[in-house]
């Protein structure tokens, strides 16, 4: 048990920092703040099912898909990268539409409208992004030859691994409705232009760093 717990303990050292669930509630405060509190329950909810499911096929499936696809890490990145670009230029100058706000003030309404940003960008880009997926596929091919667990703690603790992190996830972003309380309509409106601005800036450096990438392996 104590070397599930140790593996359990490696993995979240080294996924975390990817993970990065602190960016993933500022950007969850940018565009959450026309939910009620249900909605934005159930959008933590189901990013947090969605940060788990990307993750385990990530570590499953992920070489098989990306080779049939031939897609490799570098278009992964740009890809990535111009997501989270196209939601930063969203947040950074939004756009104002009458007819839209005045839909809100109706709750069937507001129903209907209401975007479900749990998959697209919470859990992918912004949690699940191109490097923790990048992390998880090259995980898996040292994992089979770890010499340092046990095999069934190398089956056992990817699993667990992922629903950790999932539940962190889900319990930092339930935290965010106290947070918008506290900050108010125009702190999150600030919030949302800064977090913009900081996602342009990530997406660019996603679409370098594949550029690079690319440049580095047709030298090579």
């Amino acid at each position: 048990m104590f070397e599930l717990i140790k593996a359990i303990g490696f993995g979240l050292m080294v996924l975390l920092p990817l993970v990065n669930p602190l960016t993933t509630v500022a950007l969850f405060l940018g565009l959450c703040k026309n939910m009620t509190l249900e909605e934005r329950n159930y959008q933590a909810k189901m990013a947090s099912i969605y940060v788990f499911i990307i993750m385990l096929v990530a570590f499953y499936a992920g070489t098989s898909v990306m080779n049939t696809f031939s897609i490799s890490i570098s278009g992964l990145r740009i890809a990535g990268g111009l997501i989270i670009s196209f939601i930063g230029f969203r947040m950074l100058f939004p756009i104002q539409n009458d007819e839209y706000n005045l839909s809100l003030n109706d709750n069937k309404s507001n129903n209907t409208k209401v975007s479900n940003i749990a998959f697209v960008p919470l859990a992918m880009p912004s949690t699940a992004g191109p490097g923790t997926i990048a992390m998880i596929i090259s995980w898996v091919s040292t994992v089979h030859d770890n010499i340092y667990f046990s095999p069934w703690v190398n089956t056992v603790a990817p699993i667990l691994l992922f629903i950790t992190i999932s539940f962190i996830v889900w319990i930092v972003l339930r935290s965010s409705s106290a947070i918008m309380h506290i900050v108010g309509s125009n702190g999150i409106e600030a919030v949302s232009r800064l977090i913009g601005f900081l996602l342009v800036c990530m997406g660019v450096q996603f679409i370098i760093n594949g550029i690079l990438e690319v440049i580095n392996n047709y030298h090579v």
